[in-house]
């Protein structure tokens, strides 16, 4: 429904399409796309993985209107939707094909997470990052382990307390990015 999968020539091509809410996620994005990578990792055609999106973002984070529905959840409630959330990311991070992300615009929230269990990742220069759950009085709990392994704890740190947006530049010098390319005709990097 919001997760597209194209084959070709070797290449998996898993797209976010729901450009209408910045592809933010929800639960049933976050089932389709671990169940997406979960179908690639067995399939045997397939050398390597590419994560992008379609509209002008690459990802939200989280759906605010998923996220209103959650504030009346149990404890055991949050914990199993932690759960499915990690469970997507470890796909991604678990991969046995190589997974890059093609980062065309912003990648806020729970859409840094994404790009970090990725293997690689390639962003245009404009795109932006952020963690921003802290502007929620939430901390990205979920998605930092991945966050961690890609930028180190003290950079980690400081962006999940700030808030603060940068840009493809220098998540490239992060370690969150491996290239950056001008414009999105440059993308063939990928």
């Amino acid at each position: 429904q919001f997760v597209r999968d194209l084959m070709e020539k070797g290449v998996a091509n898993i797209e976010l399409d729901r450009p209408e809410l910045h592809n933010a996620f929800n639960e049933v994005v976050i089932e389709e796309l671990t169940a997406a990578f979960r179908q690639v990792a067995e399939e045997p055609g397939v050398r390597v993985v590419v994560l992008r999106a379609t509209g002008p973002s690459f990802c939200a984070g989280a759906d605010i209107h998923w996220m209103k529905r959650m504030v009346d959840y149990s404890f055991e409630e949050n914990v199993a939707d932690a759960t499915t959330m990690s469970d997507m990311l470890c796909a991604i991070r678990e991969c046995p094909k190589p997974v890059i992300a093609r980062v065309h615009g912003p990648a806020i929230g729970g859409g840094v997470g994404l790009v970090a269990a990725c293997d690689m990742a390639v962003a245009v220069e404009h795109a932006v990052f952020c963690l921003s759950e802290v502007k929620l009085g939430i901390l990205p709990a979920v998605i930092s382990p991945f966050v961690l392994e890609k930028i180190g704890p003290g950079l980690a740190r400081r962006y999940a307390l700030t808030a603060e947006r940068f840009r493809a530049p220098e998540a490239q010098r992060i370690g969150l990015v491996c290239e950056t390319a001008t414009d999105e005709g440059a993308m063939d990097t990928v």
